[in-house]
């Protein structure tokens, strides 16, 4: 017998709204369009985002950025900038940005159950009034991305109590998982042993800075 394989039935927006509901006035008009003085503390003392982005075509795409808190600048009140640090050089969200501009982030202070998001339109620079304004241990990023900030609010803390992120026991779970080490190996196959990739990866994470 073969098996026929069937997806999960489409909803359209109206199906969504009367299963889920409208939702509240004073929820939607939380959003404002720029960075006032919560979002630029938050901000501040974030040292973690998700940074989305999408190409011409739409293939959507979600990086993670970090580094100490407060890495990314707020320039004014419309304006952010995020460095761009050494990674693997794939450059799949500069790649975007170019050829989409729209961007999502997420930022995440340790501890705090809310979030911030923030919507915008993007750009590389390599403006050096921007880039010394990011240096760390007397190094600054090739790069930054500005976001010209276009929605900005404050996200319940639903998600993150539900998923106990911050709960101590909950770093068990990565006890639970092959590492980053295994993982490679598996999945490009080869001679190379795990403990190859753990060193390489290593000797990448000392250079972070």
């Amino acid at each position: 017998m073969t098996h026929v394989r069937t997806r999960p039935r489409r909803l359209s927006l109206a199906e969504v709204r009367a299963l889920i509901g409208e939702p509240e006035p004073m929820l939607e008009n939380k959003k404002i369009d720029h960075i006032d003085r919560f979002a630029r503390m938050f901000i501040a003392h974030a040292p973690f985002l998700s940074l989305a982005t999408a190409d011409a075509a739409g293939r959507a795409d979600c990086s993670p950025r970090g580094d100490y808190p407060g890495f990314v600048k707020v320039l004014d009140e419309n304006l952010l900038a995020i460095p761009d640090r050494p990674g693997n050089r794939i450059a799949d969200s500069l790649r975007n940005i170019v050829e989409n501009p729209e961007v999502g982030l997420l930022f995440l202070v340790p501890g705090m159950r809310e979030t911030l998001r923030v919507n915008g339109r993007a750009y590389p620079t390599d403006e050096p009034d921007v880039l010394v304004r990011m240096r760390t241990e007397a190094k600054a990023p090739a790069l930054a991305i500005v976001v010209e900030v276009t929605e900005a609010y404050f996200h319940c803390g639903r998600a993150l109590l539900r998923s106990r992120m911050w709960d101590p026991a909950s770093q068990a779970l990565a006890d639970e998982l092959p590492t980053a080490g295994e993982i490679a190996a598996a999945q490009f196959g080869g001679d190379i042993a795990p403990e190859q990739f753990e060193a390489v990866l290593e000797a990448s994470y000392r250079k972070l800075f």
